[in-house]
């Protein structure tokens, strides 16, 4: 099951949701279901031609690594 980002429009707050099939998020402050869905970033390492290492991360706050999060690499 996937987690999303929302942005409720009630209450203006940014959350995530694990979505369990077809079900509505809703906002885990006020619990709207008045919400929309965010473009979350992804993180990811491709070797690339020559074996090189071409890492993307959308905000890392880990400067040890190139994850997108520290619960990518391990590190807390």
């Amino acid at each position: 099951m996937p987690i999303y980002e929302y942005h409720c429009e009630k209450c203006d707050v940014d959350f995530e949701y694990l979505v369990f099939g077809s079900e509505k998020p809703e906002c885990s402050t006020c619990h709207s279901k008045k919400v929309t869905k965010l473009m979350s970033p992804c993180g990811f390492v491709s070797k690339g031609a020559g074996g090189r290492t071409v890492s993307a991360s959308a905000g890392s706050g880990c400067s040890g690594c190139a994850a997108g999060s520290c619960t990518g690499c391990g590190h807390s």
